[in-house]
Formats: C-alpha cells, structure tokens, sequence
C-alpha cells in the first residue's frame, strides 16, 4: 500500500511491484521471455515472495530441488544472496546456485529503492559434473538417479548468452516498473495540483469579495466627498453674505461717525459705537476672508482627494475584475487536472 511523507511526496519504503506494474502484464512478458531464451524466470517483491507464477522452470529445480526441503531452504537462501549481490551493484549478477546450476537476479530499482527482484536462470555453461549431482541429491535427500537423469535435460548455453538474457530482463521489467511509479507519481501530481488550485481559487474568491466591498465603499466614500465639497460650496457663500453684511455694516459705521460729528458734543457717544462698529465689521469681513481662504483650500483638497479616490476605484475596479477572471482560469486549470488524473487511472 503506497504511503505518503509529511511532505507529500511518495514514501518510497511504502511501494511495491504490484502497486506500480501490471503483473499479469509481466507474467506475459516472463513466460514468453523464458521460452524464447529456454531458460527459466520469476520475479520476487523486496521480501523475496514471488509476485508471478514460475516460468519454464526444469525438472531439476521443480520437481526435486523444491521438493525437497531441505533443498528448497538452500534455494531460497541462494536467491536472497543472488539478489543482495545484484542489489549492491544495481545491476544482473550471475553465479552458480547451491545445487550447481547457473542462475541470475535482475534487481528492480526505483529511486534508488529495491522494490523486487526477477530471478532466472537453472542453465548451465557445461556438461555437468554427475558425481557432484549424486552428491548434491544426498545433502538434500532426494533420488540420485531422477536428479541426474533432471540434470542432464538441462540446457547447455554459453555465459554470453545467460548475460545478455538477464540484461534484457533487468531494462524490460526495470522499464516497466519505471513508467508505472511514473504514472503514480503524475496522479499524486494532478490531485496536489488540483488542491492547490482549489485553495487557491478559494483564496482568489475572498479576495475578489473584499475586492467588491472595497469599490463598493469607494463608491460611498466618493458619494460623501461629494457631499463634502457642496457643503463648502455652501459655507462660502454664508461668508459671502456675512463680507457683504461687514461691507454694510462699515458703510452705516462711517455714516453715523459723520453724523455724530456734525451733531457735536451731544454726538461723542454715539461716535464711539459707530467707531467699535466699524472696527467689529472689519474684523467680521477680515474673519469670513480668512475662512473663505480655508474653505477654498478645502475645496481644492477635495477635489484632489476626489481625482485620487476616483484613480483607485478604478484600480479596485480593475483588480476586482482580474480576480475573477484569475478566479475563472483557476477553475479551469483545476477541471484540467481532474482530466488529468483521469487519464492516468485511464492507462494503468
């Protein structure tokens, strides 16, 4: 069962053959692979079990080496051997096994992990040796005569050629192994990619709703400035009328100085308030200047506030609506991934 890291990524210690190969596709490829090159195959996981049925295995080994147990135990302790030596190497190893045949082990290797072995073999380079046969047949309690008789079926081939049939066997089953872990890993790829895509469009779509509230409140804030400059607008012009009223209320302070003063000494009091008024109005019209002044500077404030405002309401604008087509291209990419993952269930 394949399993995953806190990181994501494939816990290479987790992956088997199966998980990764068509194993009715390898036990095709293994029994026509040992018929063609008359020799016999299997292939173990990382524990040395066997995931595929024997291929062309000989008499020698079938029916009285594995019937044997003790000669079973020697076998499978040869492969295990066999298969740490070609581990070690990361390539074929050929030797002979405990019984005197010549055999192979083909390590299968992803990312540097064995994950199984395909062992093959039971040929030999030369005649046999019968007495080393007899001898053999008694360690592991089996019938002389049939072991010799199995021995002498065996065939007979040149170790050139058992090196390049474990050769073949290493790139064809390595191949395969390769483009499966390869097809898993574009699966985990798609579904991380399609999550991330998510997460992100779900992101993508807060933000183009804060986008939205945002030019929302631009809207009501320019709204407001808007109110602001009328209301200036408004104040100006009650400091117009109260300059005008100032320039009035000069004029009659002027005139009742005139008057006080043709009237003479009954009119000094009366010319003391026209004077105070004279001078209240001067101070009232230099007063509505300078806020008329303010509000002016005011006005030109907001106006200036207004320009920016409407600049960054139509950024908001913008940004909100490439959001959503961001928002729009995400989901696209995530129905793309979908596919994507279909199609890689699509070819195992």
């Amino acid at each position: 069962m394949i399993s995953f890291l806190e990181d994501g990524n494939i816990n290479m210690k987790s992956i088997e053959i199966v998980d990764i190969v068509d194993i009715s596709l390898l036990q095709k490829f293994q029994d026509n692979f040992a018929v063609g090159m008359n020799c016999a195959s299997v292939t173990v996981d990382r524990n040395g079990i066997p995931i595929t049925k024997p291929s062309c295995y000989t008499k020698f080994c079938d029916e009285f080496v594995h019937q044997s147990k003790i000669g079973d135990e020697r076998c499978a302790i040869s492969h295990n051997s066999m298969g740490e030596q070609a581990a070690r190497t990361g390539r074929p190893f050929i030797g002979p096994c405990h019984a005197g045949l010549i055999d192979f082990a083909a390590p299968i290797i992803i990312n540097n992990e064995l994950i199984g072995t395909v062992l093959g073999g039971q040929v030999l380079t030369e005649k046999p040796n019968e007495e080393n046969i007899h001898e053999t047949a008694r360690e592991i309690e089996t019938s002389e005569a049939g072991l010799v008789e199995a021995v002498n079926k065996v065939n007979i081939t040149n170790k050139k050629t058992i090196s390049a049939a474990a050769e073949v066997l290493f790139i064809v089953v390595n191949t395969l192994a390769e483009n499966g872990f390869a097809r898993i890993e574009l699966e985990v790829l798609a579904k991380r990619l399609a999550n991330k895509f998510i997460e992100i469009s779900s992101t993508l779509e807060e933000l183009a709703t804060s986008a939205q509230s945002i030019t929302g409140q631009q809207h009501d804030l320019n709204e407001e400035i808007s109110q602001v400059e009328k209301l200036t607008e408004e104040i100006n012009g009650v400091l117009k009328s109260i300059t005008e009223i100032a320039s009035y209320t000069k004029i009659l302070g002027f005139n009742a100085s005139i008057e006080s003063a043709r009237v003479g000494e009954a009119g000094r009091g009366f010319e003391v308030v026209a004077r105070e008024i004279q001078n209240l109005s001067e101070s009232s019209a230099k007063t509505a200047n300078y806020i008329m002044q303010l509000t002016d500077k005011i006005k030109a404030s907001i106006k200036e506030t207004v320009n920016h405002s409407q600049i960054t309401l139509h950024t908001t604008e913008e940004q909100s609506s490439a959001m959503e087509e961001v928002s729009a291209a995400i989901q696209e990419s995530v129905h793309l991934a979908d596919q994507l993952n279909g199609l890689m269930k699509s070819i195992k």
